[in-house]
């Protein structure tokens, strides 16, 4: 067990936001400490964009994100753009690509994002505790917050915590940034999946499982025009239901009981092509659909 350590920030989480953080504040001349659960660092940078990162996008404005605070959007994007980011990369020399719509990948593979956020973490001299499972927090009159962990109290005058949400266990996502919260007295509205693929009951989605892998570029829409979502995105056909980056939007709109609007051929008047086609010409509707979707489809 160490004696006890002191810090003028303890970062808890050590992925991406909590990694850049004590990165920042280190560099600014804080005395911080980064404490992280899991024996691996930044296991969901990793596992990002196949293996590849996709790091940011060209595009990201407060208009493509989700909140009951919209300012807080604004005001964190204005301080930090997907260029700043882009300039740290090219820094490191780690270098990238644009796949599509913006999205921008790694040349490499994703560790060189990691490794950037740990030299940053190193350029700030910030000291790191992990593996290490930071068992409570409590308020302390001297020093402000303690932090128990089996090796030991931390001490700090302000605790960032950056541990994320329940996206994916199985990589050591836990609900204790929520339990945390609820100790020091904030409200937790009910959590809910979002940016997830929409899967069906087997029965239902039987006739359409021999579409699995077909991807085809759809409009999607779902709820009002107030208060729902509508995008012209990839759609993948899986055997278990959609996904693709367009159903991944949308499933942060869908509302339990709501349809979902799929528009095959959203850049075309279908009937009327389809109508001339056949008093027009000789062609058969299957070919002039197949130049439209995939054959399969």
């Amino acid at each position: 067990m160490r004696a006890m350590e002191s810090f003028d920030i303890a970062v808890i989480g050590a992925g991406a936001a909590g990694m850049m953080c004590a990165a920042v504040a280190g560099q600014l001349g804080r005395r911080v400490v980064l404490i992280d659960h899991a024996p691996r660092l930044a296991e969901k940078i990793r596992i990002s964009g196949g293996g590849r990162c996709n790091f940011t996008n060209l595009y990201a404005g407060p208009g493509n994100y989700l909140s009951a605070n919209p300012h807080f959007c604004r005001s964190a994007l204005a301080r930090y753009t997907p260029r700043d980011f882009m300039a740290l990369l090219k820094r490191h020399r780690v270098t990238w690509h644009e796949k599509h719509k913006g999205q921008l990948f790694c040349d490499q593979s994703s560790e060189a994002v990691i490794d950037v956020l740990k030299h940053e973490c190193d350029a700030g001299n910030v000291a790191w505790r992990r593996p290490l499972a930071v068992e409570h927090v409590r308020h302390d009159a001297t020093t402000g917050f303690a932090l128990d962990t089996h090796a030991g109290p931390i001490h700090a005058r302000a605790v960032v915590v950056a541990t994320g949400g329940l996206s994916i266990p199985k990589i050591g996502a836990t609900d204790f940034a929520y339990r945390l919260a609820k100790q020091f007295g904030h409200k937790l509205i009910d959590t809910r999946p979002a940016l997830v693929p929409l899967t069906f009951a087997a029965d239902d989605w039987a006739p359409f499982s021999a579409l699995s892998g077909v991807s085809l570029e759809v409009q999607l829409a779902t709820g009002s025009k107030k208060a729902g979502g509508e995008f012209i995105e990839d759609l993948l056909l899986t055997h278990r239901g959609l996904s693709g980056p367009g159903v991944l939007q949308i499933s942060s709109y869908w509302q339990p009981g709501e349809p979902i609007h799929v528009n095959l051929l959203p850049d075309r008047d279908a009937p009327t092509a389809l109508l001339e086609a056949k008093t027009g010409t000789k062609r058969q509707i299957a070919n002039l659909l197949a130049e439209w979707v995939p054959t399969r489809l």
